[in-house]
């Protein structure tokens, strides 16, 4: 039951993290977090250095020291003073083991700054990599949730009704239209187009004949000559008489 128990948490625990945790966000404080190692970094270079150069400044301190010694250790063996000889002779026997102990720690100093500066380099190389990395991630990152904010405004875009309803409407008026063409086209042929020239053709009948009683009334015209046929086969047409 407790190992159930803590399982529950440790998944609770780690859907909370999953959920809170933003990766463009860490990847911009693991940025500051490079960048923060490099000034602790040169401070232990520094450091480092420090110590090549008090070593550097003792074993030329011995040096100077030893040369000293072996001058007064020769002087006073030409003076006859055998006992000062002794005693310079034990002295320079001291500064020469502590230079050759100096010289050791100097050597392996030289070495630890060489290493430090080595392992900048690579630290520097890496966090380069890392960073630019990190930035172009995160620049992707972005570009994602632009994307995102574009598809989603283009979706409510269609979901509001401009672009469901689009069609629909076309589709209406084309219909529309093409109901009314059907129309117009039926009511065409429905129209008997002879009988309408018939009677167009009266009309204009019976205007000419129209003006023509108005000139006979006001004396501009006279009257047609009536014909007549006579029973003998006679047909006469105004002065004219034609015998058949």
């Amino acid at each position: 039951m407790w190992a159930r128990f803590r399982r529950a948490m440790r998944s609770f625990a780690g859907f909370f993290v999953s959920s809170i945790e933003d990766p463009e966000l860490i990847l911009e404080q693991n940025v500051r977090d490079l960048n923060d190692q490099v000034p602790k970094m040169n401070e232990s270079i520094a450091m480092v250095r420090a110590n090549v150069t008090l070593l550097e400044k003792e074993n030329a301190k011995y040096q100077q020291d030893v040369r000293e010694l072996t001058a007064k250790v020769k002087a006073a063996i030409q003076a006859g003073r055998d006992d000062l000889a002794a005693q310079y002779a034990s002295r320079l026997q001291m500064e020469k083991q502590a230079l050759e102990r100096n010289q050791q720690q100097l050597d392996t100093a030289k070495m630890a700054y060489e290493k430090a500066l080595n392992v900048k380099k690579l630290f520097m190389r890496e966090k380069d990599k890392k960073t630019q990395e990190a930035m172009n991630a995160i620049r992707d990152a972005r570009r994602a949730k632009w994307q995102a904010k574009v598809a989603d405004a283009m979706e409510s875009f269609q979901v509001a009704g401009i672009d469901a309803t689009h069609d629909e409407m076309v589709r209406k008026v084309n219909e529309k239209t093409a109901v009314n063409e059907a129309r117009m086209q039926m009511a065409l042929e429905s129209v008997d187009h002879q009988a309408l020239s018939i009677e167009e053709e009266a009309e204009k009948i019976q205007a000419n004949e129209l003006v023509k009683q108005f000139k006979m009334e006001m004396g501009l015209d006279s009257p047609a000559p009536v014909s007549d046929v006579s029973a003998g086969g006679e047909k006469t047409i105004g002065k004219k008489v034609e015998v058949k």
